[in-house]
C-alpha cells in the first residue's frame, strides 16, 4: 500500500513510526522530536499534543501518514 493509498485512514502507528505530512513531506520522526515545538527526542506521533501542527505547513496531525517500513 502506497502513501496515497492510505492517507486519511485511521491505523495503528507504533511508537518509533515516522509520519510524514501530506500536505508538505515533512517528517516528523519520534526519534528527533520536534525543535520548533519544543517536543522532546523519544516523544511518539500519538504522544504528541492535540493542538500540534506541522512545523513546516502547519497542517493538522490528521494530515499525516505513517511511512512504511525501512523508509
Amino acid at each position: 500500500m502506497s502513501a496515497f493509498e492510505n492517507f486519511g485512514t485511521c491505523e495503528t502507528v507504533s511508537d518509533d513510526n515516522r509520519m510524514e505530512c501530506g500536505i508538505c513531506w515533512h517528517v516528523y520522526d519520534p526519534e528527533n522530536g520536534d525543535e520548533i515545538w519544543q517536543i522532546p527526542p523519544g516523544t511518539p506521533f500519538a504522544g504528541l499534543p492535540e493542538n500540534w501542527r506541522c512545523p513546516n505547513c502547519d497542517a493538522l496531525k490528521a494530515k499525516f501518514m505513517r511511512l512504511g517500513d525501512g523508509l
